[in-house]
C-alpha cells in the first residue's frame, strides 16, 4: 500500500504542478486528492520521493515540484490515452478531409495539433525515401524537353524537367510511361534498381535512352535528402511558458526556424509514440523542454514521417500524448485515401 500511495502522491504532485505552476504541499495533496491519510503521512512519502530524486523542493518552506525523472515516472505510468471528444473528432475530420493537396493537409494538421495541445507543433513531410511510387506522368514541353511528374502513395508530387538529345514521338512517350509505371508502381526507392531491367525490356531499342534518363531522374528525386522539410505552427505558444524556461527562450525559437535541426530531432526519436523529457534530449537547447512525437503512415507504406509537439517540461502529458496520437491517426487516414 505504501508503494502504491507514493505513486499516487507523485501523480498528484505532477498534475497539480502542471495545472498551477506552484510548488505542491502535503496539505494540498490531501485536500485535493482525498487520499484518506494525514498530511504528515504524505510528507513522509514526499521525503521518500525526494530522496529518489523524483521531486525537489525549490526553496525552503516551499512545496515540491517534479524533476525530469519524476515526469518520466509519471509518463511511463500512463496506461491509456484519453480519447478526443466527439466534437474534436468531427472538427479534425472536417478540416483535414477538406484539404486540396498534400501541402494543405500538412499545414492543416500542424495547426490542428498546435490548437489541441497549446504547444508548438511540428510535422515532417512524407519522406521520399520511405514512400512508394504511385504513378509517373511524362509530358512533352518541347522537342527537347520533357516534364516528369512523380506522385507518391502519400500524395506528394514532385516535378522534374528532362532534356533529351534524341527525337521522340507521343507513341514513344506512351510506351516508356506505361513500362515505367508497370515496373515502378508500388515500389520504394530501395526496390527500383531491382526492376529497371523490366523497364528496358518493355521498350524498343530507340526508346531505351529516354527510358534510362527518366528512371535516373525518378531515383535521384526519391533519394534527394534536401527535399525533406517540416511544417511548424504555434511558435508563439512558447511565449506563454516563458517562465518555465530557466534560460533565454530565444535559442529555442531560433531552433524552430532551422529545418535541418528539426528534421534531425524528429527522425532521431523512437518509432511509435515517444516522449523525450528535459535533459533526455541531446540538444542542450531542449533541456527545459519536452517533445511528444509519433509516426504517421500513408497508402500501403509503413511509417513515412513523424509529427510532434515541443513545449515546457511542465506540459499536460496525457492531453498532449492524446492529441499527437489522434492527429497522426487522422493524417494517416487522409494520406491513405485514394
Amino acid at each position: 500500500m505504501t508503494t502504491e500511495r507514493r505513486k499516487i502522491v507523485l501523480d498528484a504532485i505532477v498534475r497539480d504542478y502542471i495545472a498551477t505552476r506552484e510548488p505542491v504541499g502535503s496539505k494540498g495533496v490531501v485536500e485535493r486528492h482525498h487520499l484518506g491519510v494525514s498530511p504528515a503521512t504524505v510528507r513522509n512519502d514526499m521525503a521518500y520521493l525526494e530522496e529518489a530524486r523524483l521531486i525537489i523542493q525549490p526553496h525552503t518552506s516551499a512545496g515540491r515540484i517534479p524533476t525530469d525523472a519524476g515526469y518520466r515516472k509519471f509518463v511511463d505510468s500512463i496506461q491509456e490515452l484519453k480519447p478526443l471528444s466527439r466534437g474534436e473528432r468531427a472538427a479534425i475530420e472536417k478540416v483535414l478531409f477538406e484539404a486540396v493537396d498534400l501541402d494543405d493537409v500538412l499545414v492543416r494538421a500542424t495547426r490542428l495539433l498546435s490548437q489541441l495541445t497549446n504547444q508548438v507543433a511540428v510535422v515532417q513531410y512524407p519522406s521520399l525515401r520511405k514512400t512508394a511510387l504511385r504513378h509517373v506522368e511524362i509530358l512533352e514541353l518541347s522537342d527537347t524537353h520533357l516534364l516528369v511528374v512523380i506522385i507518391t502513395d502519400a500524395g506528394r508530387v514532385e516535378q522534374r524537367t528532362v532534356s533529351v538529345s534524341e527525337p521522340f514521338s507521343n507513341l514513344d512517350l506512351d510506351t516508356v510511361r506505361n513500362a515505367i509505371n508497370k515496373a515502378f508502381a508500388g515500389k520504394q526507392l530501395k526496390e527500383l534498381r531491382g526492376v529497371q531491367a523490366e523497364v528496358f525490356s518493355a521498350v524498343r531499342e530507340h526508346q531505351q535512352g529516354i527510358a534510362r534518363q527518366i528512371t535516373e531522374v525518378i531515383e535521384e528525386t526519391l533519394a534527394a535528402e534536401n527535399e525533406e522539410r517540416v511544417v511548424v505552427a504555434g511558435a508563439k505558444n512558447l511565449t506563454r511558458y516563458r517562465s518555465d524556461f530557466q534560460g533565454a527562450i530565444s535559442p529555442l525559437l531560433d531552433m524552430l526556424e532551422e529545418q535541418v535541426v528539426l528534421l534531425r530531432m524528429l527522425t532521431s526519436l523512437d518509432d511509435g509514440l515517444a516522449v523525450q523529457i528535459g535533459t533526455e534530449n541531446d540538444d542542450e537547447t531542449l533541456h527545459d523542454a519536452s517533445i511528444v512525437s509519433t509516426s504517421y503512415t500513408g497508402g500501403e507504406s509503413a511509417s513515412i514521417g513523424r509529427l510532434g509537439v515541443i513545449g515546457p517540461t511542465r506540459m499536460d502529458y496525457p492531453v498532449t500524448m492524446s492529441g499527437v496520437y489522434a492527429i497522426a491517426r487522422y493524417l494517416s487516414d487522409v494520406l491513405g485515401s485514394p
